[in-house]
């Protein structure tokens, strides 16, 4: 694993120095807070009417007023955010001119997709740990369920890390940085739409099945507070997929 270590190392490095990372963070936190906002300002307004038809203070469910809103309106925001941030992981190696020397060095194509993959999840993971403090600071004023906050989190994190996984592999099929966003946009859109496809079908065995593979009904279990085993199963096995065809495109490229 050492190797792997050296390798994500290097690409966090690498990261920092592009302006990509703090102008994609900028933008993400600051929809990230402005959908928060939006929210507590329409909770806060129900708050007052039902203050004035009750004549006394409302009690709200701010997990349904405020974060389920903004747990599925950042899932969309991803769409956005991610590609960016994953369109440079390989592309950006053939731009250089060092793609040759990463796939001639003595390290083993599985440590060199784990690793890129690794880099740009970190990114993702420690601006989605920024905004816990939307949460945190609502916690002052009020009171709510911490447990649909928690998996709420989870299932954006095991999101973001499918979503990463894509991008990934879009960057390792092409080396032009604007395509490989595109491309994995596109895909993303696609897995997203199939969720409406499936709900036209009906609750028939194809019409679940297309369902399934949509990311939208499992990520909205996560932000109602459900925790379902094949909620996990479909992030992790949708994860470990497109990083195996990431190391099959590579391993193609390899002798090229």
């Amino acid at each position: 694993m050492r190797p792997v270590y050296a390798l994500l190392a290097k690409e966090l490095r690498s990261a920092f120095v592009s302006p990509i990372v703090y102008v994609v963070g900028a933008v993400f936190l600051l929809v990230f807070g402005f959908l928060s906002y939006v929210a507590v300002s329409a909770a806060s307004a129900r708050a007052i009417q039902l203050m004035q038809i009750q004549g006394a203070a409302a009690t709200l469910n701010l997990n349904d007023l405020v974060f389920r809103p903004t747990f599925h309106s950042s899932a969309i925001l991803l769409l956005l955010v991610v590609p960016i941030l994953t369109m440079r992981v390989f592309a950006e190696e053939r731009k250089l001119r060092t793609f040759e020397l990463l796939m001639t060095s003595p390290i083993g194509l599985n440590e060199i997709v784990t690793a890129k993959f690794l880099g740009v999840y970190t990114i993702f993971l420690a601006l989605l740990a920024l905004t816990g403090i939307v949460p945190l600071i609502l916690a002052v004023y009020s009171s709510f369920d911490w447990n649909p906050v928690f998996t709420g989190y989870l299932g954006l994190a095991l999101l973001g890390g499918l979503f990463v996984a894509t991008g990934v592999f879009a960057s390792a099929v092409t080396e032009n940085q604007i395509v490989a966003a595109f491309l994995s946009f596109g895909i993303l859109i696609l897995f997203w739409l199939l969720g409406a496809f499936g709900s036209l079908l009906g609750d028939t065995p194809a019409g679940n099945t297309i369902s399934y593979l949509s990311f939208i009904e499992h990520i909205d279990r996560f932000v109602r507070g459900l925790i379902d085993t094949k909620d996990l199963v479909y992030f992790v096995s949708g994860i470990v997929l497109m990083l195996f065809l990431t190391y099959r495109v590579v391993e193609s490229q390899r002798w090229k």
